[in-house]
């Protein structure tokens, strides 16, 4: 969240700077140096221009500031001004011109104390810009500058800060363009970091899980890999049957093994050495099951395959929203049986309910 505090400082200080220049303008414009026809209009306009743009500044500013998850979305222009704040903005740059040349005599229309108002409009409709208002900022300005060209003339109001208040309204859209991408572009580096951290964790998760099954498989061929080497393959039938229950404890722990705990690996065990075929697939079907479920699922199975008495066992994962395991048994295909016919075992092990 580093790229939300730089964004939250960024505003703190532009919040500051337009305090410091509206104060600023209200300053200079309160040291009358030249006569003034009525007095109370010029401060009435002072003081509804400094209310009008403090309100601008500071309206919203505490609820931005709340809570660190916010501050991207300070930048992302969730903090626009209220309509009704535009609306009072827009009436001061449409009353504000007019009201200060009826206070002011007209030979000292041109003087500083007299023309602080263009800056004044210009830093309000920039403020306007900044809290993503840029329409009624620039509808603002066309205001501010069909009035001093009325009241002052268009050289003289070019020459006098109007073209300044323009480039400020112009410099402010820019900025504030550039820290919404900037805040974009923030926000999607760590949608992406997040992604990567998923993904690495994912790698990881998959490398311990292969790492467990080839301590698994070497815990489990092992000795008897060691003893063939030794005889030279040389077997006898009790070490020939601990070589095929080895192969087949392999295949399940490779195609099989989120069915598998200490419980259904000694019933594998037990139907391989009895002489039973037995084939496992894991499809899929049991992902996003939680371990207790799971145990439920495998207790079942261990009952099922001790009770088997089939020759030939089938076990697979469900896709089935109901069914979680499906455990089939055939007879022998010596015995002259059909497909069909030769089912002898069917059980389905059904989704722990809750």
């Amino acid at each position: 969240m580093a790229g939300g505090r730089l964004v939250i400082s960024i505003r703190f200080v532009v919040m500051m700077l337009g305090v410091a220049f509206t104060g600023f303008l209200v300053a200079r414009a309160s040291w009358v140096t030249g006569p003034v026809r009525e007095p109370l209009l010029l401060w009435a306009a002072l003081i509804l221009f400094l209310v009008v743009a403090w309100l601008c500044i500071f309206w919203g500013m505490t609820s931005g500031l709340r809570t660190r998850s916010q501050e991207i979305t300070v930048a992302r222009g969730t903090d626009r001004l209220p309509m009704w704040l535009c609306v009072a903005a827009l009436l001061v740059s449409m009353v504000l011109p007019p009201l200060i040349s009826v206070a002011i005599p007209p030979a000292a229309r041109t003087e500083q104390y007299a023309t602080w108002y263009i800056g004044g409009l210009g830093a309000l409709m920039t403020i306007l810009v900044i809290r993503r208002r840029p329409w009624a900022a620039w509808s603002g300005t066309a205001v501010l500058a069909g009035w001093s060209m009325v009241l002052l003339g268009p050289i003289p109001a070019l020459g006098l800060g109007l073209v300044g208040s323009v480039v400020w309204v112009t410099g402010a859209h820019f900025f504030t363009f550039a820290l919404d991408r900037a805040a974009r572009d923030t926000e999607r580096l760590g949608e992406l970091q997040r992604t990567a951290l998923a993904v690495q964790a994912a790698q990881g998760s998959q490398q311990r899980e292969r790492r467990i099954q080839v301590q698994r498989a070497l815990a489990v061929a092992g000795p008897v890999l060691a003893r063939t080497i030794a005889t030279g393959g040389r077997l006898s039938e009790d070490e020939r049957t601990d070589a095929r229950i080895a192969e087949g404890r392999l295949r399940d722990e490779l195609r099989g093994p989120r069915l598998l705990d200490a419980d259904v690996r000694e019933a594998l065990d037990a139907a391989r050495r009895r002489g039973a075929m037995v084939t496992m697939f894991d499809e899929g079907g049991l992902d996003g099951l939680a371990e207790e479920q799971l145990h439920v699922i495998r207790a079942e199975l261990a009952q099922t395959l001790r009770a088997a008495r089939s020759e030939r066992l089938y076990i697979r994962t469900s896709p089935d929203e109901r069914v979680a395991v499906t455990v089939v048994g055939r007879a022998s295909s010596t015995l002259g049986l059909s497909d069909e016919d030769s089912v002898d075992l069917w059980r389905e092990i059904e989704h722990p309910v809750g």
